[in-house]
């Protein structure tokens, strides 16, 4: 045997002889991290995977608790936590330890939606008095990086991390405004999970057994979807036989499901208190679709989390675009209307109005504290059980007396008031449903009387009914109403779409 052939046998027998099973690293998700923040008062699932066979044993405060591995993946849930902290949790096997320290108990929210909730601190009103203030180690954040993906995932990227000038500047406004003021109420430490996307639509933040489930999501997402792929693919094929003269087509902005996948439900099963929301811009062109489709998007979500109806808070579409000098139709209108409908038809879901920080040249609107603020407040009221008032005036019946509309509303708190001047935003139609400019006045604390002298013979009125709506009734507890109709007339073209 030469030399060559020799060296190579001992090389193979060498890699035989000292090759070993290769056993599987004790790893968690990312969103278990130092510094983050375990929910209180529920059983808090901890997961990951190891080697089949293993033992995981979590030890936090006094508790043990130790699980098999089945497939390489493992799973327990620690009893009912208490707020507090800092502690270290510790994950063990019989060869591996891994430690997180800096570790709180509190509440735990996740905050997602499109652009306007992604909005950082940095580039909102007044940020750098408010970054100059944001150091709270009582208050912990964590981004889930943009991820788009076909099927599920298991795993996210991101740390937690605590909350200070640095870290505050690139995180959510809405999140931050949200968890600084809901922190100080309830006194414990409060973390947040920031997981949002610029422009996304709703469906691409829900499962694909979920659009599956409605035969209508089945027809118009998801076979639409496909539809939009083949024609791109056909178009695209065309283009590359072509002289390429013209721009080369671009394939559908979005696919159905693929941020559920990527960003949420790789989440799934943390223990969370809720979510807030911030989303409906990007389907305001199909509003009578979102009157399912947000509902829906809850429920999923829901469903998959396994914790019951968690409350979930979603923030109505701000005032955007032209102000109208008459009254007229408008899809954001409707979708404000979805998004109202979807708190009336679902337990522990709340919307926040923010009619007042609008913008009529820009859809984001740089004056996100009063949004964050509105939401820890409904988060008191509806998750905690707060008796404050948290929302704002809502319609609640109206009669017609003669040739008015009288309108009463529920959370009104101590009662209605206009602010600066006399009521705007009312109009009134009869018979003929066109609707005109209303005369409104404040008749009692819950009670607005609405008329017109072209309408004799009330049918219907609306309240704000616009994209940019131009209103002033708020309750003294400086809240504003949210903008709502009496009528179920048809939906316009545009809401259809």
């Amino acid at each position: 045997m030469n030399t060559r052939k020799f060296c190579f046998l001992l090389f193979t027998v060498s890699l035989l002889v000292c090759a070993k099973p290769t056993l599987a690293e004790l790893r968690l998700p990312a969103i278990f991290s130092h510094n983050m923040v375990l929910q209180q008062g529920m059983a808090v699932p901890v997961w990951g995977w190891a080697d089949d066979g293993d033992t995981v044993t979590v030890t936090f405060r006094n508790q043990k608790v130790s699980t098999k591995v089945k497939d390489g993946k493992w799973m327990l849930k620690l009893r009912s936590l208490k707020a507090g902290g800092p502690d270290t949790l510790t994950v063990s096997t019989k060869t591996e330890t891994v430690q997180f320290t800096n570790v709180m108990v509190g509440e735990v929210w996740i905050c997602s939606g499109q652009s306007n909730m992604e909005w950082p601190l940095n580039r909102t009103e007044n940020a750098e008095a408010a970054i100059a203030a944001a150091k709270n180690p009582n208050l912990r954040l964590f981004t889930v990086r943009k991820t788009k993906a076909t099927a599920p995932t298991n795993d996210v990227v991101g740390t937690w991390v605590e909350c200070t000038p640095e870290t505050a500047a690139s995180f959510s406004a809405v999140g931050y405004y949200f968890g600084r003021d809901l922190q100080a109420a309830r006194g414990v430490p409060v973390g947040l999970i920031h997981s949002s996307w610029g422009g996304s639509p709703a469906e691409v933040w829900m499962s694909e057994q979920a659009l599956r489930a409605n035969p209508r999501y089945k027809t118009e997402i998801l076979d639409g979807y496909a539809q939009a792929y083949r024609e791109y693919e056909e178009a695209l094929a065309k283009w590359q036989q072509s002289d390429k003269s013209t721009r080369q087509p671009g394939p559908p902005r979005w696919r159905p499901t693929e941020l559920y996948n990527g960003m949420i439900a790789p989440l799934i099963p943390f223990a969370i208190k809720g979510v807030i929301w911030y989303q409906g811009e990007s389907n305001a062109e199909r509003a009578e679709q979102y009157r399912s489709l947000f509902a829906d998007l809850i429920r999923n979500w829901r469903r998959d989390w396994g914790q019951g109806d968690f409350t979930f808070l979603c923030v109505q579409l701000a005032p955007y675009k032209a102000i109208k000098d008459e009254p007229g139709e408008s899809s954001w209108a409707e979708l404000r209307e979805a998004q109202l409908l979807a708190t009336k038809i679902l337990p522990k879901v709340g919307m926040v109005v923010i009619t007042d920080v609008g913008d009529e040249k820009d859809i984001h609107p740089r004056k996100k504290e009063p949004v964050g603020a509105r939401l820890a407040l409904a988060a008191r009221g509806i998750a905690y059980g707060e008796r404050i008032v948290y929302s704002g005036p809502v319609f609640k019946e109206m009669k017609v007396r003669g040739n008015k509309a009288i309108l009463r509303f529920e959370h009104v708190g101590s009662g209605l008031e206009a602010r600066d001047g006399n009521l705007k935003g009312f109009a009134i139609c009869g018979p003929d449903r066109k609707f005109v400019w209303a005369n409104a006045k404040i008749v009692s604390k819950d009670t607005v009387e609405v008329s017109s002298p072209e309408v004799q013979q009330p049918v219907a009125v609306r309240f704000g009914w616009a994209d940019y709506p131009v209103v002033n009734l708020w309750n003294k507890e400086g809240l504003p109403a949210t903008p709502f109709r009496t009528d179920d007339f048809p939906l316009t073209t545009a809401g259809k779409k």
